[in-house]
C-alpha cells in the first residue's frame, strides 16, 4: 500500500504482543462473566480482584502492541526499504501488477500459467 517494507522482526514482536495482550484482556473477562460478575462495578469484590487486575494488565500489553505497530508503520514510511514488485514470490494476480497499480490494475489482460498459491521457497525468491 505504501511501497515500503516493514521491519520483519518488529512485526513478529508486535504480533506476539497483540496476541498475548488480547488474550490477557478478554479471557479473564470471560471467566469473570462465567463466575457471575455483573458488567459495571465501582469497586470489585475480593474474589474477582485478581482477574480484573490481570485483564487491566492485558489491556496495557495490548495497547503497547498497537502503539509499537503504529510507530514502526510510521517509521517505515520515512525510513523503510522500498518494496520490490513481488517480495514474497507470490503467484496471485494481485502481485502481477506494479505498485501502486494503474487505474485498471493491468495494461493488458494477464495470462495465468500457475496456481495462485504456488509460492517459491524463501531461498529461491529473486528480488530486483
Amino acid at each position: 500500500m505504501t511501497g515500503k517494507m516493514y521491519p520483519d522482526a518488529m512485526g513478529k514482536v508486535t504480533a506476539i504482543l497483540v496476541f498475548v495482550g488480547f488474550n490477557l484482556t478478554f479471557f479473564p473477562q470471560f471467566v469473570l462473566g462465567y463466575m457471575g460478575m455483573p458488567r459495571r462495578y465501582h469497586s470489585y469484590p475480593e474474589e474477582w480482584q485478581v482477574l480484573n487486575v490481570l485483564s487491566t494488565a492485558g489491556a496495557g500489553v495490548l495497547g503497547l502492541g498497537y502503539t509499537l505497530t503504529f510507530c514502526y508503520l510510521v517509521w517505515s514510511l520515512f525510513k523503510g526499504k522500498t518494496a520490490p514488485a513481488n517480495p514474497w514470490g507470490a503467484k496471485g494476480l494481485e502481485w502481477e501488477t506494479s505498485s501502486p497499480p494503474p487505474t485498471f490494475n493491468f495494461d493488458a489482460d494477464p495470462v495465468v500459467t500457475e496456481p495462485a498459491y504456488n509460492y517459491k521457497p524463501a531461498q529461491e525468491v529473486h528480488v530486483g
